[in-house]
């Protein structure tokens, strides 16, 4: 059983939604579904719901389009069905054929791409294939609506002697026109229609002369309308064929009606199918128009709408091209209760009414426009009390209704309840009913119940900040301008701005000091720190979104910088390498030119050998014995150091390439063309003959080549030779 109240749905208007999917519905069934849809009683359901919707909404962006669900509606048919002995008229057989053909299309598709649509294959799992309907309609009717000569044998020879009946009445017809048109009888129009028979125009003055059957007269009496005797004796015989093609008819129609009356309940299988896929292609538009998505469902009983449009305001403002903004809102175990202050006109009821109707909405299997992070869970009851709701009735006032409703809310709440109160505890004097109201609230608190309540009562903004499991929160409002923000902030409670709203809407200002000096001072002055407060907030969350900017300049600036210096101590390590293995070679140079210097004065060779021997043993002395393994690293290090400065030269080289080309093109001026004349030589673009122009004509020259002559559109010619003066 649905344990969410009518009251919730009128409340927070999931009717108005209703309606605004039933438009996207192409078929009185599916709109029906959609203007009935109430919250699903159990979650499995429920999630079986949403994922046929998401599963439909995701066709539209993929090349496996499922197949058109139109369908005619054959609720009369199936009532006919249920009677013993009823016959069905041909267009509920066309109307059931196509039915049955929809579905087969469906089935067929949903079998190729059950990977794709699980739930929606599902949905249609119960339903067997078959081409049962189609193929005995077939039988019977043809496409446009009509039975078929071959319906059965005995139709089919009915119908072969109305032909031959129908050929012999033209015949006679006409062999009677003849004669009597023959012999002047016949007025001047000869032959008319009456009663869908053809009849001969008679002069009156020769009736008698004619033989046939009377069937009228004209308006002067001068006509008389006759039938030929011949003609008539067919006629008769055609109604008798006509009554037993009737008959035939009426007996082909029970037999096929009795071979589908067993399968009447497979019919209802069939439209139930295609209204729910017209109920399920309704709520998918719906979605696509709102950016609607299926959050997250979770377990861990936490609702986090991010960004969050009221779907309602959202397809109004879009329409009328203006800006909506959305909310944020979070309810957890540790934070359950939230109590929204602010000033009117700021946009608390209408946070309030934008978390409740989206998460009735999810729980009817529609899905909502939020951030697709967003995540909820399914709650057993929602609970609202939104509006004075006056009873003139039951002489109600405001506050006794608002009682009322508190008194069951105090009987249903429980920790699986979600409860939304709009202006909580006004309609009574401010003090005792802020402080039953604080009671009430103490109640649900102790019950764990989730809730977001809106109020200007200060004792409940510092019961919510008490709580360790509940939080205050403002809808922002902008002081200098007097204008709401439209921005939910968590974390404390806002003015209500009662006196600066009040400036705004004209109040004079000696009225509103008057009004000021009525009240308790401390009172004035708690408003205004709350006030003060909120200012602050705004300007910390500005400062702090700032510091976050420049904090993420600052670490991207400190890795490009590290990276940099990285780089420039590898290469400065690769110079110092190169500068000591210069300098080694310098030194061994000169030693060996030494060494030769003084061969080249003595010519001996012993001494020669013994020095070159000695620098050679101390050169290997300095040496290193490197093992295979680090000559292979440093090899891999130099070739990888080498590919980076080839890839950044031609990274550069392209990039100048490129820049080079451009310079080229700027400067680069189209030639202008020359004006010919006649006796120039030319010749055609990217051709090898020349000739001579021997005459021009508007935008054409004809062109001698000595040979033969052409006529070419002048800017198609290039100038060989200019003629010579």
């Amino acid at each position: 059983m649905n344990k969410i109240s009518n009251k919730t749905l009128n409340d927070l208007e999931l009717q108005k939604v209703l309606v605004q999917i039933s438009d996207f519905c192409s078929t009185a069934p599916g709109k029906e579904l959609a203007l009935k849809t109430t919250p699903y009683p159990d979650e499995d359901t429920l999630l079986e719901v949403l994922h046929q919707t998401n599963e439909y909404l995701a066709s539209f962006d993929n090349n496996n389009k499922i197949p058109n669900h139109n369908f005619d509606p054959i609720h009369e048919e199936l009532k006919m069905l249920k009677i013993e002995n009823s016959i069905l008229e041909v267009g509920s057989f066309r109307k059931i054929s196509s039915i049955s053909d929809t579905v087969n299309q469906h089935l067929k598709f949903f079998m190729k791409f059950e990977e794709y649509y699980p739930q929606l294959t599902r949905a249609c799992s119960h339903m067997e294939y078959t081409t049962l309907f189609v193929d005995e309609v077939g039988k019977v009717v043809d496409r446009f609506g009509e039975i078929k000569d071959d319906a059965s044998d005995a139709l089919y020879h009915i119908r072969k002697a109305i032909g031959l009946v129908r050929n012999k009445i033209n015949q006679s017809f006409g062999a009677a026109l003849s004669s009597y048109a023959s012999s002047g009888f016949l007025d001047d129009i000869r032959e008319s229609v009456i009663d869908n028979r053809r009849v001969l125009a008679v002069k009156s003055m020769y009736r008698k002369r004619v033989k046939g059957s009377i069937m009228g007269q004209s308006k002067t009496g001068s006509i008389i309308f006759m039938e030929p005797e011949a003609t008539h004796q067919y006629n008769r015989e055609l109604n008798n064929l006509h009554f037993e093609e009737k008959e035939e008819i009426q007996r082909i129609l029970k037999v096929l009606t009795n071979t589908i009356r067993p399968y009447r309940e497979l019919l209802e299988d069939y439209q139930e199918f295609l209204s729910l896929m017209d109920f399920v292609s309704a709520k998918a538009l719906y979605a696509r128009e709102i950016n609607g998505l299926l959050p997250e469902i979770n377990q861990e009983r936490e609702l986090y709408f991010r960004e969050a449009y009221h779907p309602l305001l959202l397809v109004t403002n879009k329409r009328a091209q203006k800006p909506t903004y959305p909310q944020t809102v979070k309810l957890e175990q540790e934070n359950r209760i939230i109590v929204i202050s602010g000033p009117n006109a700021g946009g608390k009821s209408i946070t309030l009414k934008t978390v409740g109707l989206l998460q009735l909405m999810l729980q009817c299997g529609i899905l909502i426009p939020v951030h697709e992070r967003s995540s909820t869970f399914f709650f057993e009851r929602i609970l609202t009390d939104i509006g004075d709701n006056q009873s003139i009735e039951n002489h109600l006032s405001t506050y006794s209704y608002r009682l009322k409703n508190m008194n069951y809310f105090l009987k249903k709440c429980n920790d699986k309840t979600l409860f939304l109160i709009d202006e909580f505890g006004t309609g009574s004097d401010p003090e005792l009913g802020g402080a039953l109201a604080e009671t009430f609230l103490e109640v649900f608190y102790e019950r764990a119940s989730y809730g977001i309540i809106t109020t200007h009562y200060a004792n409940l903004k510092m019961l919510a900040n008490e709580l360790p499991h509940a939080t205050n929160a403002n809808m922002m409002f902008d002081r200098k301008t007097l204008e709401p923000v439209f921005r939910l902030v968590l974390g404390e409670a806002g003015s209500s701005f009662t006196f600066e709203v009040a400036q705004k809407n004209g109040i004079p200002y000696s009225l509103i000091n008057r009004a000021k000096k009525k009240i308790e001072r401390g009172k004035v002055r708690f408003d205004a720190t709350i006030a003060k407060l909120q200012k602050e907030r705004s300007k910390m969350a500005k400062t702090s979104s700032s510091l976050k900017e420049e904090e993420e300049k600052t670490r991207e600036e400190a890795k490009r910088l590290e990276s940099l210096n990285q780089k420039l101590k590898t290469k400065l390590e690769g110079y110092q390498e190169l500068f000591d293995h210069n300098q080694r070679m310098i030194y061994l140079g000169n030693k060996v030119n030494e060494i030769a210097e003084k061969y080249f004065i003595n010519k001996k060779k012993r001494p020669l050998i013994s020095e070159f021997l000695k620098i050679v043993e101390t050169e290997n002395a300095k040496r290193k014995k490197e093992s295979a393994a680090e000559k292979r690293n440093e090899r891999e290090r130099k070739e990888k150091i080498a590919k980076e400065l080839e890839s950044k030269v031609a990274v550069i080289r392209e990039k100048k390439k490129k820049e080079k080309k451009q310079k080229v093109a700027e400067i680069q001026k189209p030639k202008p063309r020359p004006v010919l004349k006649v006796g120039d030589r030319v010749r055609l673009e990217d051709g090898k003959a020349v000739g001579s122009i021997d005459a021009i004509e508007k935008d054409k020259a004809i062109v001698n080549y000595g040979m033969f002559t052409t006529t070419v559109a002048m800017t198609k010619l290039e100038l060989v030779e200019a003629k010579k003066k």
